[in-house]
């Protein structure tokens, strides 16, 4: 079982080792960031606004390419010496893999169902790596389901996260912040919990990928992620919060990315409630209503962030044994973030 494997080989995390690998992985990215923007603004590769955009200025995009490279390169590096390499080698190719098929859906446009197969071969290959080997004691779902149901439902929950992580990236900075604090989220639960340390280096390794990327895309962004990026950002984001989930931390694997879960699935229930094609490109998220009532980007990646820092205390608050309480509260302090953006009105629409 891939998590056993985790579970039982590594070593204690040097905390030293491990902020040092982070920081040349935010120069690492800040410095290729800067260079893919200088080459698709050569090759004018523009996001051109449209009536759905949260911006008026073509800005280029594709930041992906130099964020996902950045961290793939540095996960494959730290787990090279350990037995599970050859794991993490499929992970990181199968993500790269995604980057590729993402990036000629920036260039050239690709169908929703080809996007979706591919996810889902994507997901259903990682997970057949589960299936290949015992289950986690208490599965992902902490036993609530028999174990194949249990296997299955994970996936499916993996394939709407990389799809929601992929919805939620449309205004300056979000998907920056949010990396970071569920990376960051990761490796304090980790380390709370007693778990593998390289899950923790993980987590703090593609949340410094994030913040060199956010360097560039803070409002008003330079550079746009692309789904080049925010697909297998996705998908790596997913697999480390099923890793939580399969070491017993299921609450915090929830609670961490609970804002990008609530604000998506509200709104594409609604839209699939009045009939509209829940896939096509809109303006009707919590955070997009928001920047409509004329609020900044800025200002609204601020509460955003505010509340995924809340939410990064509540989830190390699930890893102290309090889970059920720290989930509780971390519902209400998302229905507060959510009633906010879909109620506060700013002074003039902020489109840039």
């Amino acid at each position: 079982m891939l998590t056993g494997v985790i579970r039982d080989t590594l070593c204690p995390m040097d905390w030293t080792i491990s902020l040092i690998i982070a920081a040349a992985v935010f120069a690492a990215t800040l410095a290729s960031t800067g260079a893919v923007l200088r080459i698709l603004r050569a090759r004018a590769i523009l996001d051109h606004p449209n009536e759905r955009s949260s911006h008026t200025v073509p800005t280029p995009k594709g930041a992906g390419i130099a964020v996902v490279g950045c961290i793939a390169v540095t996960w494959i590096a730290v787990a090279w010496s350990e037995p599970l390499a050859g794991t993490m080698s499929a992970i990181i190719v199968t993500a790269l893999v995604l980057a590729v098929l993402s990036w000629f859906d920036d260039l050239r446009g690709l169908s929703p169902l080809w996007r979706l197969l591919a996810q889902v071969i994507a997901v259903a290959f990682v997970m057949s790596l589960t299936w290949a080997a015992p289950l986690p004691e208490h599965g992902f779902f902490g036993g609530w389901l028999p174990g194949g149901w249990d296997v299955v439902v994970a996936g499916l929950v993996w394939v709407w996260f990389i799809n929601l992580f992929n919805f939620m990236d449309g205004i300056d900075g979000i998907a920056g912040v949010e990396t970071a604090t569920i990376g960051i989220g990761v490796a304090i639960v980790t380390a709370i919990a007693g778990l593998v340390p390289l899950l923790g280096l993980f987590g703090i390794t593609i949340a410094a990928g994030a913040l060199g990327f956010l360097w560039w895309n803070w409002h008003p962004a330079k550079i746009f992620l692309g789904d080049v990026g925010s697909v297998p950002l996705g998908f790596l984001l997913g697999w480390l919060l099923l890793q939580l989930a399969a070491n017993e931390q299921w609450a915090a694997a929830l609670i961490l990315p609970l804002y990008y879960f609530g604000d998506a699935t509200i709104t594409l229930v609604r839209r699939g409630l009045r009939g509209e094609k829940v896939w096509q490109a809109h303006r009707e998220h919590f955070y997009q209503q928001a920047t409509a009532r004329g609020l900044h980007h800025g200002e609204v990646v601020r509460h955003i962030l505010l509340v995924d820092v809340v939410l990064v205390a509540l989830a190390a608050a699930a890893a102290l044994g309090w889970g059920v309480a720290a989930l509780i509260s971390a519902v209400v302090v998302v229905a507060w973030l959510l009633f906010f953006l879909s109620a506060q009105t700013g002074q003039k629409p902020d489109k840039t």
